[in-house]
Order: C-alpha cells, then sequence, then structure tokens
C-alpha cells in the first residue's frame, strides 16, 4: 500500500507572513536620553551628540524613533536622526519598537504582489514562533478577498476556512 500525501495533492497555496518578520530585533531609539533634564531638547547639544554616534550599529536593521520622556520634540530632531540614520538602517519608523513592527507588516502587506493568489485556495499559516502582528493577518485577507477562491489559516493539514467564492 503507497502512501498518498492528499495535502500536497490538494492544490493549496500557503503564505506565512512569519517568513517576512525581521532577523534582527527592531531597534528603538529614544530621544529621552538625548534631553536636558529630560524636557527640553537642545539643539546644539543634540547635533553634536547625533554627529558622534557610530550609526553603523544599525546597519541592515529597523529602527523606531520614539521618545518615553513627556517633552515636546521639535520634528526637525526626528528628521536628523533619520539623516544619519538612513544610509545604515533597513527601514526607520517614528513609532515605538512594537508601533514599528506593525508598521514594518503594513508595508509588508501593502508590496505583497496577490497576482499567483488569483483564483487559487489560500491557507494563510498560522502557528508562528515570532509574535506577528495580528493586524497583519488582517491586512493580509483584506488583500486577498477580492481574488482568493478561498481562504483559510492555520495549516494544509488542520485549517480554519475563512472565505469561499460563490460560484456565479
Amino acid at each position: 500500500m503507497e502512501i498518498v500525501n492528499k495535502v500536497a495533492q490538494s492544490g493549496l497555496l500557503t503564505i506565512d507572513l512569519e517568513a517576512y518578520f525581521p532577523a534582527d530585533k527592531v531597534c528603538g531609539f529614544d530621544l529621552k536620553s538625548f534631553l536636558f533634564r529630560e524636557l527640553i531638547l537642545k539643539e546644539k547639544d543634540f547635533r553634536e551628540a547625533m554627529a558622534a554616534i557610530d550609526w553603523s550599529a544599525y546597519s541592515g536593521k529597523i529602527l523606531a524613533i520614539h521618545c518615553t520622556a513627556d517633552a515636546i520634540i521639535p520634528q526637525w530632531a526626528y528628521m536628523l536622526v533619520t539623516v544619519y540614520a538612513a544610509p545604515y538602517a533597513e527601514k526607520i519608523y517614528l513609532a515605538d519598537p512594537d508601533q514599528a513592527l506593525h508598521k514594518y507588516y503594513e508595508e509588508i502587506v501593502h508590496d505583497f504582489d496577490t497576482t499567483p493568489y488569483e483564483g487559487q485556495r489560500i491557507v494563510v499559516k498560522g502557528c508562528s514562533k515570532h509574535p506577528v502582528p495580528a493586524d497583519a493577518y488582517v491586512a493580509l485577507t483584506r488583500k486577498l478577498r477580492p481574488v482568493a477562491k478561498s481562504i483559510m489559516y492555520g495549516e494544509p493539514c488542520s485549517t480554519v476556512p475563512l472565505f469561499k467564492r460563490r460560484e456565479s
């Protein structure tokens, strides 16, 4: 008797959002430590501090610029950090590290090409080892719904049906 892999023969296409999870942890860049008494940003001191940083430490990383102090930060300060970090960082967001991961996945889903999935039965893989944001799954479902024949969640051997296009 031959063992038949029915999952492989099912014609299901699997999308794994975890495959897009950043290899390195999102790096937070907190402006709090650059403030005078954690309240005021002094332009000259801030510029000197930015010039003294070894920005190569952020090479290929996702940088989340934020401030944990209750201070008013001028817009140009975020821009100046970006000027220095841009040649090194893969992505730069004005957000805390958790929010930056959400924004990163927004871009991933926005740029996701649905062409190969038109008219197909799709399984969006679950059970990830990394904390893929739930809103990434929502955005992906919203993007796939107009083109997919069906959308399921889980593993090909055990799925939760979510959407099935009605034949007209």
